[in-house]
């Protein structure tokens, strides 16, 4: 059996003729005497293909094109008129309808009618395979895609991990061997240098594997009201001594007007103890001058933001390349001395926040991050407060 057709007008005659004629032709053929017995069979039967008279009592052929069309649009619907009636033709035509013929129906001319609305859904089964094979298509490239992408991303991040074991390990081998050498020679001198090379190299793998749980681990700032001064003068008082040992100058420039904000203090006094950290290893480049050997803390009421910090140095600077790539995964311009991470957790950090960081570097002409925030007073709301 054929696909079905519900066939649609008010004499019985005509009915029983074009549903012989229709079954001849291999269609299973539904009948209706009215819009509104069809319209019913319709949501019934889903019949792919309608055949309705245009004139009828109560809904007519038009009203009834239109119905089908709000509910199944993919259904072919095709108008029986009369001789005289070609400006309803043209308007069910307008409505979507697939053709139009005329009363007394040729047997031929209905046969193109068929044969047309039959191409269509053809056509539209074909596009919705193609479209489904597509997506599929498309779902399966994407998937080998970012498969692709995620092995790529743990290979650099694996490769780049052990880069950085490796060069502690390089060191802690080398206090070990300084080490034997003074137990070797009772030479007190040795086995200090020695202990104090295993201890830094201990320190740093300690930091390593901080560093990669903080980036890491999924969390949610958690918000206090703080003095957003109080964050800014606590590293610089704790990276003082540090500064003097290298002979940097540390200066700090508060903005004593700014209000209390809410922010995470324990993530901010992270991302500015990085950057201060950074700016004096600058500083301490071979390539750094004397004079250039100073970093700046500052606050201020930002632009937009609730506060913006900055931390600026006069060290070795950066060029264009390398500002571009300080904030990608395991980048370091440290060498063989930095893991490249603390800048993506300080990022991190800072994009949990909703705030902004970025940085103005020349090379020779020193760097200047700055990080804004903006109030987050929502977060006062939001159950995160202590």
């Amino acid at each position: 059996m054929g696909e079905t057709i519900l066939l649609v007008d008010d004499e019985e005659g005509i009915r029983k003729v074009l549903g012989i004629s229709l079954k001849d032709r291999g269609y299973e053929v539904l009948t209706a005497g009215g819009g509104e017995e069809a319209l019913r069979l319709f949501r019934k039967e889903r019949p792919p293909i309608v055949l309705t008279d245009i004139k009828m009592p109560g809904m007519d052929g038009i009203d009834l094109l239109q119905r089908i069309k709000e509910e199944r649009p993919e259904t072919e619907v095709i108008m029986i008129t009369g001789h005289g009636d070609m400006k309803l033709a043209i308007e069910s035509l307008k409505a979507n309808a697939t053709d139009f013929v005329t009363k007394p129906i040729n047997d031929d001319v209905l046969g193109i009618a068929l044969k047309r609305a039959g191409e269509s859904m053809r056509l539209r089964r074909k596009l919705r395979e193609y479209t489904e094979n597509l997506e599929g298509l498309v779902e399966e490239k994407t998937k080998k895609l970012m498969e692709a992408e995620r092995l790529a991303v743990v290979g650099q991040t694996v490769a780049a991990i052990a880069h950085a074991i490796k060069n502690i390990t390089g060191g802690l081998t080398g206090g070990a061997f300084v080490l034997e050498k003074g137990l070797e020679l009772k030479n007190e001198k040795y086995l200090c240098q020695g202990w104090d090379m295993v201890k830094g190299n201990v320190s740093k793998i300690k930091g390593l594997a901080m560093d990669l749980l903080n980036y890491a681990k999924e969390r949610e700032p958690d918000y206090q009201l703080c003095d957003p001064n109080r964050l800014i003068q606590e590293v610089y008082d704790l990276m003082l001594p540090h500064a003097r040992e290298n002979g940097v100058t540390l200066h700090i420039e508060l903005d004593r007007g700014l209000p209390e904000i809410w922010l995470d203090p324990e993530g901010i006094h992270r991302c500015l103890l990085n950057l201060v950290t950074n700016a004096i290893d600058a500083c301490n480049d071979i390539s750094c001058s004397e004079t250039g050997r100073a970093v700046f803390l500052r606050s201020s009421k930002g632009k937009n933001c609730a506060v913006e910090y900055q931390v600026a140095d006069k060290g070795c600077g950066m060029d264009k390349e390398t500002r571009g790539k300080i904030f990608q995964r395991f980048f370091s311009t440290k060498g063989s001395q930095g893991t490249g991470l603390g800048l993506m957790i300080t990022k991190k950090i800072v994009d949990e926040h909703n705030g902004d960081i970025g940085c103005e570097s020349r090379r020779g002409k020193g760097t200047k991050f700055f990080i804004r925030l903006p109030s987050n007073e929502q977060a006062s709301g939001s159950g995160k407060t202590p």
